[in-house]
């Protein structure tokens, strides 16, 4: 069963016990939820979905189905997307990569970003779409100094998926927000994705959580210190946990990983970090990583039954799998021949016959002898 307990106050830092603390979810079942793999990205995706006309110069096919309705006009998007040059198999950009989602606010994006901004209008939260966007929405005539390999005049594909949106009027950006302002909005988004969280929306969570992350990006978090870096990383490792958490539930070990690696470059010790990396690491069969996790979170936290549990069962596993072994070069090299006696050498058998023989005789005449 999955809890989860909710303080509406931060807290100067995430709580380190692997119980339930304050805004992180705690995951029990094991029961999960089964989704088709990401894409590896080296090249835009073979979508079949008609094609949609948005204008003369941008075109949309859906991957997969969004919900809820379309951001306005000066909306603050958060996306995630792939880039190539149109007929090149050369990708030039990639957040998901980067692991770090862009803002765009609608109506005021880059010129250079006009045709993903038209995009991104017409898509819902959760929405993966691939885009085909004219040169003149693009880098334009002269092509891109940061993107040397995206030449003048070169027609772009766009893989996008729209994490989310804040439909505020007058579209307020990130970097016009307070500090304060920026950590609230985290905090709200990061209890809406606790919520579909309960529902089992994993994906919706995800979003959610995402798009908290978002407002807490490298930039903002290197020029916190005190209090307000304590504030802050009190939202975000746990947006960083629950993101684990929802992907262990999607069978994304890999993704789960990283986001309990990250929580751990910020605080080393952190026991849910170190117990759900190493329960996706069991899970992709790395035992002896996954072990090194659960025994440093069974250090700091010597009680818990679930880190126990999970050493135990790494020690049943290391046994079925010696055992196994065993069998299997018993069966390969079969039974061990029983010894056999040595066949016995004719010449000293016919040898020690002729001794015993002339004994014999020796014997017989003495006697006449005598």
């Amino acid at each position: 069963m999955a809890v989860l307990e909710e303080d509406p106050a931060p807290v100067p830092a995430a709580d380190s016990t692997s119980g339930a603390s304050d805004d992180e979810i705690t995951v029990e079942e094991t029961s999960f939820v089964h989704t088709e793999p990401p894409q590896d990205g080296t090249a835009p995706p073979v979508v079949t979905s008609d094609m949609e006309v948005l204008n003369d110069k941008v075109k949309k096919q859906v991957i997969k189905e969004g919900h809820g309705k379309k951001p306005s006009r000066f909306a603050t998007c958060f996306v995630h997307y792939r880039a190539w040059v149109q007929g090149s198999s050369h990708k030039f950009e990639d957040t998901w990569q980067e692991q770090h989602p862009i803002e765009l606010v609608l109506g005021k994006e880059k010129k250079e970003m006009t045709g993903l901004g038209i995009g991104v209008s017409n898509m819902r939260s959760g929405e993966r779409a691939l885009l085909h966007v004219n040169w003149e929405l693009g880098y334009g005539k002269e092509g891109s100094f940061s993107f040397p390999n995206v030449p003048p005049m070169a027609d772009l594909v766009y893989e996008v998926e729209l994490i989310g949106f804040d439909d505020v009027k007058e579209g307020k950006a990130r970097s016009d927000m307070t500090v304060e302002e920026r950590i609230e909005a985290a905090d709200r988004r990061k209890i809406e994705g606790n919520e579909y969280f309960k529902e089992k929306k994993f994906e919706e969570a995800m979003q959610q959580y995402e798009m908290a992350i978002a407002y807490m990006g490298d930039d903002f978090m290197f020029q916190l210190f005190g209090k307000y870096r304590d504030m802050a990383l009190a939202v975000k490792n746990p947006c960083h946990l629950n993101m684990a958490a929802c992907l262990i539930k999607l069978k994304r070990f890999d993704e789960a990983i990283a986001q309990c690696t990250i929580v751990l470059s910020e605080d080393e010790n952190n026991v849910k970090a170190l117990f759900r990396r190493g329960k996706a690491r069991a899970e992709l069969g790395q035992t002896e990583s996954a072990r090194e996790d659960f025994l440093k979170a069974k250090k700091y936290s010597p009680e818990d039954k679930e880190i126990q549990r999970e050493l135990r069962s790494l020690a049943e596993q290391d046994k079925a799998l010696y055992q196994k072994q065993k069998e299997l070069y018993k069966g390969l090299f079969g039974p061990r021949p029983e010894p056999k006696p040595k066949a016995s050498n004719f010449l000293v058998l016919f040898w020690r016959w002729l001794v015993s023989l002339i004994g014999y005789l020796v014997k017989l005449f003495k006697r006449k002898d005598e």
